[in-house]
């Protein structure tokens, strides 16, 4: 007969050593907010496709947006690509459609520590949008190139997710107009109800706060009253993959809005993301 401790101590190592496992398989999953700015960035020589759809409610403005998203992974921690979205406006009786401002991409992860089944990374990311947008009542771009510069911090476990980040949008003038900048602030929690192997489906649930605080705009060096002002909202959210594909899904509910003068708050957001990477 064997010896009952030696026997009792193998079978704890190997539930040990395949629970390790498991939470090194689950952290290799790696997964960002569905609207806020996570750290994660793709495997060297990897490829990724999105296609996006994005759809703004606020008065009587109605905005859909469908982008295709290709991303580079240059590095290990590095990344680049580009979006080209496609926009459709309707303001009242007025509706104007066509190519939106494409956007070039970066993201570089400077950051990162592992441990058991944990994955703690920070990255910075930098946005251009340019512009690019189709002419014409009501705008379909901005009208000008706008810059966004982020910092993110993440923390991924066979659990439990948490996301920070803040990004700062330069926005470009359009003639004499100071359009004013912007800051975005994202915390994001997220859990997984019951923790997979790479080929069973994950799902992840995430909770959002998104905040958004805009400077004035000024025209010809006069304050325009009808600007600025913040908004915030809370945006439950779904992370669903399956290998190397993933669905992200979200709606953005505003929880606070104080916007200066005749500006219409938004009444809800939405995105939907399906993407793949090879």
């Amino acid at each position: 007969m064997g010896n009952p401790e030696r026997t009792s101590l193998t079978a704890a190592l190997r539930a040990g050593i395949a629970g390790a496992l498991a939470l090194a398989s689950g952290v290799a999953a790696a997964h960002d907010p569905v609207f806020g700015l996570g750290p994660h960035v793709l495997y060297k020589g990897g490829f990724e496709a999105s296609l996006k759809w994005h759809e703004t409610r606020a008065g009587d403005e109605r905005d859909r947006e469908l982008g295709l998203e290709m991303t580079y992974g240059i590095t290990g921690d590095w990344a680049a690509g580009i979006e080209i979205p496609w926009v459709r406006v309707e303001d009242g009786g007025a509706t104007n459609s066509g190519r939106g401002d494409i956007q070039l991409f970066t993201k570089w992860r400077f950051w990162r520590r592992d441990a058991l089944g944990v994955q703690e990374s920070a990255a910075v990311a930098l946005r251009a949008s340019l512009d690019t947008g189709a002419g014409g009542k009501p705008r379909v771009g901005t009208g000008a190139t706008d810059w966004i510069l982020g910092l993110a911090y993440g923390y991924e476990s066979r659990k439990w997710y948490r996301w920070a980040s803040v990004r700062w949008r330069r926005n470009g003038d359009r003639g004499a107009l100071d359009r004013g900048d912007r800051i975005l602030v994202d915390l994001v929690g997220g859990w997984r109800p019951r923790p997979s192997g790479y080929l069973e489906p994950d799902t992840v649930w995430l909770l959002e706060l998104n905040g958004e605080i805009t400077r004035r705009a000024r025209l010809g060096g006069a304050t325009v009253a009808d600007s600025g002002g913040q908004e915030w909202f809370v945006s439950p959210g779904i992370f669903w993959t399956l290998r190397n594909y993933a669905i992200k899904a979200g709606v953005q509910i505003p929880v606070r809005s104080d916007l200066n003068g005749a500006q219409a708050s938004t009444d809800w957001r939405a995105l939907l993301v399906l993407e793949g990477h090879w």
